[in-house]
């Protein structure tokens, strides 16, 4: 429920539907970038026997996203999920065609990272079922749940899984297609990158963690193949990759924009790397904890 005060007293906010899917999804292509960071593809793209409603591209990832918007509860979202990923990597040649004419480039088949393909549903609302069956911690299907209020007022949330969920692998034997798709799609967790490093890098990066969501509450946490992101309105603010002995850091800062009195950071814009900016820190302890988390809040205010 949203309120908003008027004369001191509360006022509700009362619900305005997207009548039809199609607006639904005019609406989100029409703002694919500040609401997922995707670029836009195509819009209708018929794969086989499907008709994806929008085809996107993710740079980070440098993988492709599946999007498909949903007016009733009726349906699987395992089974529509994984039947529309399994196509997908059949097809792969006809993604990269696609996604060459569209864009005027030249995506090769090796440059991109199949294995973060992932399908997103998008709805005004998804039943207790459904939900529920999202609780696989490494599931590459994510929701989305979109409302419009009077006044174009727009929220817009994603349906987080449990914490404590268990591997779609436990299932992926009795389903042919979820188990074609988990052989070549991975959906990386925190444990992928806890088995690489020991046991004080890793408190080092929970004790960070700690002190980034006291500072900036919103914050996301996106595992991905080589680095956990942390987020905060779909922007990237800071990256993590545990090593073995050091908790490696990218600021996400442009080269001449980050104040950094004491040096610590190594200028990476010239230079390949993980994660993004073009500033690398590299520590392992905690004794400039408080000095890089006032360079992580100066970021958040860019």
């Amino acid at each position: 429920m949203l309120i908003k005060a008027s004369k001191g007293k509360a006022e509700r906010i009362l619900q305005n539907e997207f009548k039809l899917e199609k607006e639904l999804q005019k609406f989100m292509e029409d703002n694919l970038q500040e609401l997922l960071n995707l670029e836009l593809v195509k819009s209708e793209f018929v794969v086989e026997k499907y008709r994806i409603d929008t085809l996107g591209f993710d740079k980070e990832n440098k993988s492709f996203v599946i999007i498909e918007y949903k007016r009733g509860t009726s349906y699987s979202v395992i089974d529509q999920g994984y039947s529309y990923l399994s196509t997908v990597l059949n097809n792969k040649a006809e993604l990269i065609l696609e996604y060459n004419e569209r864009m005027n480039k030249t995506l090769k088949r090796d440059e991109i990272d199949w294995s973060q393909t992932r399908i997103i549903f998008i709805s005004q609302g998804f039943s207790k079922f459904q939900k529920n069956s999202l609780n696989f911690k490494d599931l590459p299907i994510e929701l989305y749940e979109i409302k419009r209020y009077m006044g174009d007022i727009i929220s817009f949330e994603t349906v987080k899984n449990r914490d404590n969920a268990e591997s779609i692998n436990t299932i992926s034997s009795k389903n042919k297609e979820i188990n074609q798709v988990s052989k070549e799609i991975k959906k990386y967790t925190l444990d992928d990158h806890y088995t690489n490093s020991n046991e004080n890098i890793i408190e080092l990066y929970k004790l960070f963690l700690e002190k980034i969501e006291d500072m900036i509450p919103d914050i996301e946490i996106e595992p991905k193949k080589l680095y956990i992101a942390i987020k905060s309105n779909k922007k990237n603010i800071i990256d993590f990759r545990l090593q073995k002995n050091a908790l490696k850091m990218w600021l996400n800062a442009k080269k001449g924009t980050l104040k950094d009195s004491k040096n610590l950071s190594k200028d990476v814009s010239s230079t390949g790397h993980w994660g993004n900016g073009d500033y690398e820190i590299s520590i392992s302890n905690d004794d400039e904890l408080e000095y890089i988390l006032s360079l992580i809040k100066d970021i958040n205010r860019l």
